[in-house]
């Protein structure tokens, strides 16, 4: 008996599944035309994709790498004005940002931007670049966040300055970066009277980064906020 209904529960299973298959098919045979204008659209965008990538974008990637180097040189020599707007002959970050926005050094050619801004004290400007740049998560974005949390303390927004440098601290986790941005931020809340939240930054840096540069004097912060 528990096998006939055994089987019976099969080939009610085996019916159901036909049933599927057939109103699928029905399905497929109505709307055939549909379907196979869709599945066109997306090859034809599949292949385009491929062809901007292989054929616009790697050739301008490629460009731009060239490009950046002179602009990368005045930057380190501290020659801003010209890092930024080229020398006549080779382009600056400005151009270069604008010329090839859509590749990886058009990006990195933001941040240069904004930090170069940052540094002659046009802080508006610092920050329309440096909110253009994406870091993707990386390292140079904690570094980017830090930078608006400096425009903003020059622009005197302490408030959001400090919001910054803990969205920076708290991006990457290292012992370099994090007690850096953690010492900038519980500086900040020391500036807005905030001692208990800069007290317990100092001992987040005390306890969890004991090897950072900032955990050699950090004793005598915590001692100022308690006093």
């Amino acid at each position: 008996m528990a096998k006939k209904k055994q089987t019976e529960k099969t080939e009610e299973q085996m019916m159901a599944v036909e049933g599927a298959l057939s109103k699928t098919e029905q399905f497929i045979e109505n709307n055939s035309t549909i379907l196979s204008m869709i599945v066109g659209a997306i090859v034809v965008v599949v292949l385009g994709y491929f062809a901007f990538t292989r054929y616009y974008l790697q050739p301008k990637e490629q460009e731009a790498s060239t490009q950046i180097f002179v602009a990368e040189r005045y930057f380190e020599q501290d020659s801003l004005n010209l890092a930024l707007n080229g020398d006549g002959q080779y382009p600056g970050f400005v151009q270069i940002s604008e010329d090839y926005g859509m590749t990886k050094t058009g990006n990195l050619a933001n941040y240069y931007a904004g930090v170069s801004y940052l540094k002659l004290g046009e802080y508006e400007k610092a920050l329309d670049y440096l909110n253009d740049f994406d870091g993707e998560g990386d390292i140079v974005e904690a570094w980017a966040m830090g930078k608006k949390g400096d425009a903003y303390m020059e622009m005197g927004e302490v408030e959001k300055a400090v919001d910054y440098y803990e969205d920076a601290a708290n991006l990457i986790d290292n012992e370099f970066s994090t007690p850096h941005f953690l010492m900038k931020a519980g500086m900040t809340y020391e500036t807005l009277s905030k001692n208990d939240e800069a007290l317990a930054i100092y001992k987040k840096i005390q306890k969890d980064y004991p090897q950072s540069k900032e955990a050699r004097s950090i004793e005598r912060y915590i001692a100022r906020v308690k006093g």
